[in-house]
């Protein structure tokens, strides 16, 4: 009853939180001169503080659906010339069953559902204070074992490398994130990690703080057999920077198509974000 009560609430943050967003009270005014701030949102190695929840919500798996919130905290830290910007990424999630393909979980196991805390995984970019066309950034990336069920981490330490490149022309971004994780220690009985992680990602900046947006996550599962590694999905979504009051927010909406992907994980994604922004005065 607490999960089935849990999900149902989880389900209706999106449409509530989006009549917030779409409102043209003054409660939620469009931020003026905006198009800085919107700049620094679609940079994700910018010197802006930010705390985004994503609500992640898959469906029409062989073994179930699943819901998983991201909270992805992100605060940069200038240091002489350079930006070293540190990103966690905490997955508390719901699943049906032994869903393939969740982010974190490369090799899932036998089960019948499970909900709770998912592996953390930590990245801190370097990127230089001073950029041309191109903006980068690039650093280690480490996911810890803090899953609460099986079902809902790798069982694995794992270490790698991040880097990022964007370009930030009038009309918006677009970028490509990219990241290689290895396991290197934990539980025996588990299957190594060895995953890839391609996001390649475009924003067209529109009126009003609004914009269309693609944010494309492919994973690669170098441990799993040549049919089953790839999960590609297709899609797109809009949000919108505006104010609640005077916190500046960041809200997406997507939908995104599994293209490719493993037996049994889910076809269809559809996502929401919430973004507290907090930016340096």
């Amino acid at each position: 009853m607490t999960l089935r009560l849990g999900r149902s609430l989880i389900a209706l943050l999106p449409p509530v939180a989006l009549s917030l967003c779409m409102t043209t009270s003054s409660v939620c005014a469009a931020e003026k001169g905006g198009g800085d701030l919107r700049s620094a949102v679609q940079n994700p190695i910018s010197s802006l503080i930010s705390l985004p929840f994503k609500f992640t919500f898959d469906f029409d798996a062989a073994n179930g659906d699943a819901q998983v919130l991201n909270v992805n905290p992100v605060v940069p830290i200038t240091v002489g010339n350079w930006n070293l910007v540190n990103r966690a990424l905490i997955p508390v999630g719901s699943v049906d069953g032994p869903i393939t393909g969740l982010p974190g979980n490369p090799s899932p196991i036998p089960g019948d559902g499970a909900s709770g805390l998912g592996d953390i995984n930590y990245s801190l970019f370097f990127s230089p204070v001073k950029v041309g066309k191109l903006i980068w950034g690039a650093g280690p990336s480490l996911t810890l074992p803090t899953a609460s069920d099986d079902q809902l981490g790798a069982g694995k330490w794992s270490g790698g490398l991040t880097a990022i490149g964007l370009m930030q022309p009038k009309w918006g971004s677009l970028g490509l994130l990219a990241r290689q994780l290895w396991s290197f220690a934990g539980d025996d009985d588990r299957a190594d990690v060895s995953q890839m992680l391609l996001e390649p990602f475009l924003n067209y900046n529109l009126k009003k703080g609004w914009f269309l947006i693609t944010d494309i996550v492919m994973t690669a599962n170098w441990e799993a057999d040549s049919g089953q590694r790839w999960t590609v999905p297709l899609g797109a979504g809009a949000g919108r920077v505006f104010k609640v009051g005077k916190q500046p927010i960041n809200s997406r909406v997507e939908a995104y198509y599994n293209v490719e992907r493993p037996d049994g994980a889910p076809r269809w994604q559809f996502q929401f974000t919430w973004q507290f922004l907090f930016p340096r005065k």
